[in-house]
């Protein structure tokens, strides 16, 4: 089973700790890719129009500095990174020792700097989204697509892919329409408000995380899943198109 979850806008830091070593990072495919965003981000975050190409407040200097220093800073795993509403739901520091293999073997997080990474990985902090239009990189989720696509199909295997990235995270990759892949693909809805549905996926990834089995099928997933949320499994749309979960907390 293969779990995508979006990064945080916002992130930790640390003011000790080691340096970015991209060649230590999961996916070593991805490092070109990876190195072409970076110096492009860094490039931009340094100009008087970082805030405008980037999409946020004048006023997060710091956190636009930050992408100046990605060589640099001390770095932290993904899993104490990111924060925020999801990543409280998820809660991975509280979880047992089997359940955090689980999470180390089954979750990936979609990053608009790294591509994709595993929880282990030891990232710089950084403020850029997948929504922006990078200059000398372009759209990143155009640009990520063709990067992530052999990397995720090989990371998912045989096994489910179950998807809680938002809107602006699953522009990075999907499955081949036509492909085997594309049939296990099972896309976490939540309606509601913004916040719910980031605390609901949050949910949904950490009772994965605990679960020992590793359900094949989308009705075997939502059977799964049950004991956590009120789920309603739909069937795609039309071929190629994800199976949806829609999901409340119960």
């Amino acid at each position: 089973m293969l779990i995508l979850l979006p990064p945080s806008e916002s992130k930790r830091t640390r003011t000790r700790g080691s340096a970015l070593r991209p060649e230590t990072l999961s996916a070593p495919a991805l490092t070109g890719p990876r190195e072409q965003v970076a110096s492009a981000l860094a490039q931009v975050s340094a100009g008087p129009e970082a805030a405008r190409v980037l999409g946020v407040s004048p006023t997060l200097t710091e956190e636009i500095a930050r992408n100046t220093r990605l060589r640099t800073a001390p770095t932290l795993p993904a899993r104490d990174l990111y924060s925020g509403v999801l990543y409280d739901a998820l809660d991975l520091a509280s979880l047992g020792p089997a359940a955090s293999r689980r999470a180390t073997s089954r979750l990936r997080v979609v990053s608009a700097l790294y591509g994709v990474v595993r929880m282990t990985d030891r990232l710089a902090p950084y403020r850029l989204s997948m929504a922006v239009n990078l200059p000398g990189v372009g759209p990143l989720g155009g640009f990520w697509r063709s990067h992530l696509d052999p990397v995720l199909t090989e990371a998912a295997g045989r096994g489910l892919v179950v998807d809680c990235r938002s809107s602006t995270y699953a522009a990075a990759w999907a499955p081949d329409a036509g492909s085997a892949l594309a049939r296990r693909w099972v896309h976490v809805r939540v309606p509601g408000a913004t916040h719910m549905a980031k605390h609901t996926r949050g949910l949904v990834a950490r009772a994965l995380c605990e679960e020992p089995a590793d359900p094949r099928r989308p009705d075997a997933l939502a059977e799964v899943l049950a004991g956590t949320v009120d789920v309603e499994l739909q069937e795609p749309r039309r071929p190629g198109s994800p199976w949806v979960l829609d999901a409340l907390p119960s």
